[in-house]
This record gives structure tokens, C-alpha cells and sequence, in this order.
């Protein structure tokens, strides 16, 4: 029988960090208890509050991590940003704080690592997603690769970057830029996807995406991403309106908008 590798060695573990110093605490006791060892974890915080940022230094001492800290809060392409520019090691496993592996983490995880090394061309490895992104070619091991094509109907295509836990290279930024920064979480993520996008990234995603890792907000730590009426509502009016302007951003953003 195969032995499952555990101790990463050339991936470091990066945690965005912001106003829930329990929900990472939970993260870190889970990495923990699943044997996961990395070359080194660092925790990129927001410039969180001095309640959350003491508990951490706690938290510091007892799983030896390393705190990149922030004199202001700038959001999330800062907060990537300042987290990425501290990594050494080749590959990087970004997962935010209010996530949890699942029993099934390591071996994927293992699995995923596996299919970066050998595939050079491929840019990341994506572990989880609200949806089954609709455009895959089977690769084995439950992986699959994703395939954009602009012509392909519908939105959820676009889909091909995110922010949810993902393993890239180290090379990631050099290939497709930094993060937007001094903007809302959703704008930095889609200028990401969209750079992504027009510069052929390649990556795999695990089909059972809802298997690998959770993610688990409490009522003492909701999440702190803020979303307007206008994005969230389900009134038909509004939803056709807010239908017409995303293929409108989304096309114009792919054909018009220069990176």
C-alpha cells in the first residue's frame, strides 16, 4: 500500500487573516490533527483588531507560524499580496481562515500537489467551489482539468479563477500580476479571474469540491466579506437587471479591457 505524503516540504501554507482569530485557530488544530506538515505557514492578517491580533501572537508561539501584520487595513489584494511576496518555496496552498479539512484533505491534497509537479504548463490546482465548474476533461484521481472557451454558453465559464482554496506556483504573479488592490474583495477577485483568463492559465479542479475542505463560519465569527442589496437580492426585476450587466462586465472586462 502506497503511504500518503504529509509532510509538504516545498509548499508553504498561506492564511488570509481578518477579525477571526478563533475560526483560525480552529483551521490550524485542524492541519494539525490531519499530520499536515509544511515547509512553513504564514498568517497575512488585515490589520485585524488588538483583541484578535493578542490571540494570535498566542496562537503564534503554539503553531509556530509566521504573522505578516499591517499597520492599516487595506483589504484583500493587499493582504494576498503582502502574503505572497514573503513565500520562498515553490508552491503555495492558499486557504482562508474560515475553512476546515475534511478527512479527505491529505490524500487529495497529495494527489493535487502530484498532478502540479508533473504538469508544468498548469498554473493551480483548485480544491473547492460553491459550484461544479461546468467545462471539465476527467485527468484521473477525481481531478479534472478545466477548460474555458469564450463562446461556451453562459456565465458560469468565467468562473476559471477563485479565491477559494487553491495550490498555485510561487511563479503566479510573475505569469499573471499581482492582486487589484484599494478595492472590494469581488472586484480583486474577478480582475484576478480575468487576468487569468487572457493569460491561458491552466488548472485543475477536484470534481467532489465539497469534499476536501468546509467552510464553516459561526455565529461568534460570520464572515466579514460585505455584499450589496443589488448582488444578493432574488426580486425577478432586479435579477434580470443584474443579469443583463454581468455579461455585459464580463465581455467587455474579456474583449475590451486591457490587463
Amino acid at each position: 500500500m502506497t503511504k500518503i505524503a504529509t509532510n509538504f516540504h516545498d509548499i508553504t501554507l498561506l492564511v488570509t487573516h481578518y477579525n477571526r482569530s478563533k475560526s483560525l485557530e480552529r483551521l490550524l488544530i485542524e492541519m494539525k490533527n490531519a499530520g499536515c506538515e509544511f515547509s512553513e505557514i504564514i498568517v497575512s492578517d488585515d490589520c485585524s483588531s488588538s483583541e484578535h491580533l493578542d490571540y494570535i501572537l498566542t496562537l503564534e508561539k503554539k503553531f509556530n507560524f509566521r504573522l505578516i501584520s499591517g499597520a492599516q487595513n487595506k483589504g484583500l489584494g493587499n493582504n494576498l499580496n503582502k502574503g505572497m511576496s514573503a513565500i520562498k518555496t515553490k508552491f503555495i496552498l492558499y486557504i482562508q481562515e474560515d475553512f476546515i479539512p475534511l478527512t479527505n484533505f491529505v490524500i487529495n491534497l497529495n494527489n493535487g500537489y502530484e498532478l502540479l509537479k508533473s504538469n508544468p504548463d498548469f498554473d493551480m490546482v483548485r480544491f473547492y467551489a460553491y459550484e461544479k465548474y461546468p467545462y471539465l476533461k476527467p485527468v484521473g484521481n477525481g481531478f479534472s482539468e478545466m477548460i474555458f472557451k469564450w463562446w461556451y454558453p453562459g456565465l458560469k465559464k468565467f468562473a476559471y479563477y477563485s479565491d477559494h482554496p487553491h495550490l498555485k506556483r510561487n511563479t503566479f504573479q510573475q505569469k499573471f500580476g499581482k492582486y487589484l488592490e484599494g478595492t472590494s474583495g469581488d472586484k480583486t477577485e474577478f480582475g484576478m479571474m480575468m487576468s487569468f483568463i487572457k493569460n491561458r492559465g491552466k488548472s485543475f479542479f477536484f470534481d467532489e469540491h465539497k469534499t476536501v475542505l468546509e467552510q464553516a463560519n459561526s455565529s461568534e465569527e460570520p464572515s466579514t466579506m460585505k455584499r450589496n442589496f443589488w448582488r444578493n437580492s432574488d426580486n425577478f426585476f432586479i435579477r434580470q437587471v443584474r443579469l443583463v450587466y454581468r455579461y455585459t462586465n464580463y465581455y467587455t472586462a474579456l474583449f475590451l479591457i486591457k490587463n
